[in-house]
Order: structure tokens, then sequence, then C-alpha cells
């Protein structure tokens, strides 16, 4: 009992690390769009992780990103010292999985099965996006705060950082904005703007309508993705949320339930 409860323990904390995986495309983590399928702790020291996408094409700039990323939170675990990354259901799955699971250098295997594609142009152009959604989420916040433009472009990295938002999903998006900032080193003192662009321009208060039109475009595309990628995927794999009256007769009819295994009793 002592045994598997520290391997649910474990699995429990990979799980929770694989939200800081995400879709590249989305900006929302792979563990809340359902890409994980499996996480299996061996030995209380090596994981395998098996995932999938929403479709057999699905672009395999993605597939590689999302790959390195899992394998990368995983082994930032101090008691993991092997991990295994598995795709499944894809039609570069095997080139992914040899590519992540050998031990070379992201950019080595990304370029040569990509056809020479700079990984770094990739991820700044992903990077870019999820900027601006971020920033978006936290800029209309303050609007509804009661903020205006002039001191909302003027705020300092050190205001932001004191402002009590209440609304969920400006709590959810602030530290990952923050966090995305500092990285980029568009702010990092508590001095600094804390609304640049993702150029580093400033924004000055006349512009930040038209800014904010911007910002909408790019959520509004990556959403309608996300929302296809959810129904996508429903369609493929068939799943469905059971509720308390069990399954339903459409359930049956569109295949979203498995048939029961032969010897298996109806509970």
């Amino acid at each position: 009992m002592l045994v598997a409860n520290l391997q649910k323990e474990l699995e429990l904390e990979v799980w929770e690390c694989l939200d800081g995986v995400t879709d590249p495309e989305l900006d929302e983590p792979i563990t809340d769009m359902g890409f994980v399928e499996e996480v299996e702790v061996i030995d209380a020291r090596k994981v395998r992780v098996a995932f999938r996408l929403p479709t057999y094409w699905c672009s395999p700039n993605f597939a590689f990103l999302m790959a390195f990323g899992i394998r990368r939170e995983v082994t930032s675990l101090p008691w993991v010292i092997e991990a295994e990354v598995v795709l499944n259901d894809h039609c570069f799955g095997d080139r992914v999985n040899e590519g992540v699971n050998s031990g070379r250098a992201f950019n080595e295997i990304f370029a040569e099965y990509c056809d020479g594609a700079r990984l770094d142009e990739v991820v700044e152009t992903f990077l870019a996006k999820a900027f601006d959604r971020r920033q978006e989420t936290v800029l209309l916040g303050l609007q509804a705060l009661g903020h205006e433009p002039a001191g909302i472009v003027a705020m300092t990295l050190g205001a932001l950082r004191r402002v009590e938002f209440s609304g969920e999903e400006e709590l959810r998006q602030l530290p990952r904005y923050l966090d995305l900032l500092m990285a980029q080193g568009l702010a990092t003192e508590d001095r600094d703007l804390a609304f640049p662009t993702w150029d580093g321009d400033e924004i000055a208060p006349h512009e930040l309508r038209a800014h904010l039109t911007k910002l909408r475009s790019t959520r509004i595309n990556m959403e309608f993705n996300g929302a296809l990628c959810r129904g996508l995927a429903k369609t493929r794999y068939k799943e469905v949320e059971i509720g308390p009256d069990g399954p339903q007769l459409i359930d049956f009819i569109a295949g979203r339930v498995r048939p029961r295994e032969e010897g298996v009793a109806a509970s």
C-alpha cells in the first residue's frame, strides 16, 4: 500500500509539472487540452508520458515543441533519472519519439526532420502570440477596474504587481504574462513599463485602443483554433463524460461508449 501511495503521489507531481507545457499555437496547457494520455512512474525513478494530438496530421512543429517540452519539465523533477516521451497516433510519431528520446539537441532534431526550419523563428512566432493574448487579458482587466488609458500605458511593473484583480481569467493570466514579460527582458525592474509591445516599443495613450484591437484579433484566432482542436479530439477519440444516469442513446449511436469487454459483467 505504501509503494502504491508513493507511486500515485509521484504521478500527481508529474501531472502538475506538465501544466507547464503548452500547445504552442493555443497557449493552453496540454493537460487542459486533454493531450496527455498516460503518466507512468516506474520504480520511483523513471517516468513515461504518452500524449496524443487532435488529428493524425497535426503540425510536426507543434508535436516536436510539445514533446521536448514534456521531456524538459519531467526531467526537471529532482527524483527523475530517466524519462520517455511517446507521441501516439500521429503521422510523424516515430520521428518525434526517436528525436525526443535520443538525447540529441532539439535544434538538431528539429532541423533534420522539418526541412531545415529554424527553431528560434518558430518559437518566436508562438511566443509573440502568447504574449499578445496574455497582455490583452491584463489590459482589459485594468480597464474593467476603471483605469484610464494614460494611466495604463504609463503603469510600471511594480505598480502592476500591486493591482488586486478579481476576475478568474485575469488572475490566471497575470502571472503567465509577468513570466513571459521578464523572460524576454521586456520588463525586469519595478520601474520598467509594464505594457510594452512584443517589439519593446512604448504604447501611447491614443494608441491603446488600436493596440487592443490587434490583440483581440490574435485571441479570437487562438480561441477558434482551440475550440476546433477540442472538437476534433472528441470526434477522433469518441470520448464523452458520462453523467450520473449513465450513457444516453446518442452516445451509443455516435460510438462514444466503448463496448464492454467479454467476461465483464454489468455493474
